[in-house]
């Protein structure tokens, strides 16, 4: 599971100095932002370059080691934009040729293919990653075409299905591409619709929700996370994402996106070379054996591994992991997320997991909710080097994993922040913001003085606590998850945060040395908790929608709606002719938070579907357009952007004159074109390689 909400942590920027410019700008004089965009209804959205301070501290083998990791998280990244839409790939791959080679094509009308091109490419698809709604382009499918032709004359070679013309290949995308009305939700939960026949989303196809769950529950499901579910000659079948392992004298047969897998597995035997110890290197072979195979016993094997691994300092995470896209909850979008820890700020932070059975043991859900034998639980601050599929160019701050109830239960998990993600949005992220919906200076001054921390705090308890504590019923004999599709995603978040701001008001944080004091952090939070939830995350929705899509702001709705309407604790207000929520009582907030933290504890453990239904439904999903509105007019005078699309580091190898990689080294692209171009002319590169490795035609 993840945290999107977006922290400040405030904490002094490393002292590496950068040599080579401009790509190696030293601190002082480094370039975050690098654009903004914005089009019609998404946006704005900011463009930012990520740095990887502290790569250079990691000795030579964690950096190759680090190195075929990330070669690997590239290679398999094209699977996530085919699950965001079937045509996803195609028509990336008509936008790249008229990137890549422009020339003769009309300035303003390729102004235009750009702007749409880079808003693809941050949301991996045609589809907006907050709404979950499609965007369109400013251009006309004619403008399109003659676009497409020039570049193809200027020496683009763009693949055809057989028999087919480029003419009839954007026919064949035109209404994906062009039209609004035209499978318009990626992902639709909307209370009433079918969940999936009208989602865009390419888990299913040609099924609707009644038949995929029957078919489920009958237990034909046997590749919950990685596959596809469709129907053929009348019969709901699998396609599951493997390589299968018949060119090595077994028999599993291949499946959809082999050659891409098995890309990926190549640098993860290369890896394998480099690994910190022996149960790394075992754990990467039980990844490859997952992706060869397919089978969840093996996924399980490679999770329970890669959590009792905690000694190096290099990790991934790597796999169909987050099922945010399914309406149901069951299908894992692939992902890749390379990193390594920072020692110093893990060392603080690891106090909280230390002491979880102190948490747990003090949780206010019943006790038979709690679990009595919990294990201390990993915690990790780290800097990403690379976020693939899923997981970028729009980036999380914390992760907590695997997120299989079971395997948490008996193993634990693992939960990190992701450092210079955080870093970079409080470098770009400005604080205009605030001033504009605080309702006053006391909470503005809370906000600026223990703002950085509080946030801190949140991610740390909502990953480390949150996601890892609470039980299941003996009753439920499915995974919670199974058992609520369409909420499950946001109950969890919503459990989650409610755990972080529970726990922060317990003076064990103080006595560990992790906060200086209770009060000012908890008010921090607690005002800020509900300036996001009421007012600030409402510049996501566009005019023209009435609901939330997003899990994660379903669930920061829900919390503070109910709270404001059962628990006595928030005031809503009008001064100077504008809405403000205020917190009017920290104690009985504090208590509502516990009384609707118990009940979704409840509702996950017993996998009461109807209870979650009523709570998301009630309180999550539906918005105030009037205040909606009132929001987006005060917005626009200030520097905001909706969400951020990170340019990764790019990681170059240094080798001997035998051509062995001996060292590596880490720039930075400060072009988001220029590393999308790069990424797929790689990934093409390497599917022709894994197809003959595989033997496929």
């Amino acid at each position: 599971m993840r945290t999107l909400t977006l922290s400040l942590i405030m904490i002094a920027a490393l002292s590496a100095q950068h040599k080579d410019k401009p790509t190696q700008p030293n601190l002082m004089e480094r370039q975050y932002t690098i654009e903004k965009l914005q089009m019609g209804n998404v946006g704005p959205v900011r463009i930012v370059q990520l740095y990887a301070d502290g790569f250079e501290k990691l000795s030579a083998r964690e950096r190759i080691f680090t190195y075929y990791l990330y070669k690997s998280a590239i290679a398999a990244r094209d699977i996530a934009v085919d699950q965001r839409h079937r045509h996803a790939l195609e028509i990336r791959g008509l936008l790249e040729a008229v990137y890549a080679q422009p020339d003769g094509i009309d300035p303003a009308l390729l102004q235009q293919i750009v702007l749409y091109t880079k808003l693809f490419w941050v949301n991996n698809s045609q589809y907006d990653n907050i709404t979950s709604r499609k965007f369109v382009p400013l251009f006309t499918a004619e403008q399109f075409a003659g676009a497409v032709k020039q570049a193809v004359r200027n020496g683009v070679q763009v693949p055809l299905k057989n028999g087919e013309t480029l003419d009839q290949k954007l026919q064949r995308l035109h209404r994906s591409i062009f039209d609004i009305t035209y499978e318009p939700v990626q992902t639709n939960k909307t209370p009433g619709e079918d969940m999936i026949a009208g989602s865009a989303n390419n888990n299913y196809e040609g099924v609707t929700f009644a038949e995929v769950d029957a078919w489920a529950k009958a237990g034909n499901e046997k590749y919950p996370l990685n596959s596809k579910v469709v129907k053929e000659n009348g019969q709901l079948t699998e396609k599951v994402y493997r390589t299968g392992n018949v060119h090595l004298g077994g028999t599993v047969p291949a499946g959809m996106y082999a050659e891409d897998l098995q890309s990926a597995i190549g640098y993860l035997e290369k890896a394998k070379q480099y690994a910190s110890n022996k149960q790394q290197a075992e754990n990467l072979d039980k990844l490859i054996t997952f992706y060869r195979t397919g089978d969840p016993k093996d996924w399980r094997e490679y999770n329970i591994g890669w959590v009792k691994e905690t000694e190096s300092q290099v990790d991934m995470i790597h796999g169909f992991i987050e099922v945010y896209l399914d309406a149901r909850g069951a299908k894992g979008q692939f992902e890749s997320v390379v990193n390594f820890a920072n020692p110093e700020l893990t060392e603080l932070f690891q106090k909280v997991g230390t002491n979880a059975q102190y948490f747990e043991d003090r949780m206010p859900w019943d006790a038979k909710y709690r679990k009595s034998d919990v294990k201390p639980l990993k915690y990790t601050v780290i800097n990403v080097v690379v976020e693939t599929g899923d997981a970028g160019p729009v980036s999380a701050i914390g992760i907590n994993l695997p997120n299989e109830q079971d395997v948490r239960e008996l193993y634990g998990s693992k939960s990190v922040t992701l450092y210079n993600i955080v870093d970079a949005y409080e470098k770009t992220g400005g604080k205009d913001i605030l001033k504009e919906f605080a309702y006053d200076e006391e909470e503005m001054m809370l906000s600026e003085k223990y703002g950085s921390l509080a946030d801190n705090m949140h991610t740390a308890l909502h990953e480390v606590l949150g996601h890892a504590s609470g039980k299941v019923s003996p009753s439920l004999t499915v995974d919670p998850q199974a058992a609520l599709p369409g909420y499950y995603s946001t109950l969890e978040e919503a459990r989650a945060d409610l755990v972080a701001l529970y726990h922060i008001w317990d003076p064990k944080l103080v006595e560990i040395g992790i906060i200086p004091n209770t009060m000012e952090i908890v008010k921090a939070m607690y005002t800020k908790e509900v300036r996001n939830a009421a007012l600030v995350q409402l510049q996501r929705v566009p005019k023209g929608h009435d609901q939330l899509e997003e899990d994660h702001m379903k669930n920061r709705q829900m919390i503070v709606h109910w709270l404001w309407k059962n628990a006595d604790c928030i005031e809503r207000t009008t001064k100077d002719g504008k809405t403000y929520f205020r917190v009017t009582s920290y104690e009985k907030m504090r208590d509502g938070v516990g009384r609707l933290l118990a009940e979704v504890q409840r509702i996950k453990s017993e996998g009461d579907l109807a209870a979650a239904k009523a709570l998301i439904d009630t309180y999550g999903f539906k918005i105030d357009t009037a205040l909606r509105d009132e929001v987006l007019a005060r917005m626009e005078k200030l520097d905001r952007a909706v969400y951020v699309g990170f340019v990764m580091p790019k990681l170059e190898p240094v080798t001997d004159a035998k051509g062995k990689v001996t060292d590596v080294k880490v720039v930075y692209p400060l072009d988001l074109g220029k590393q999308m171009l790069e990424y797929s002319s790689f990934t093409n590169e390497e599917k022709a390689k894994a197809r003959a490795a595989l033997k496929l035609k």
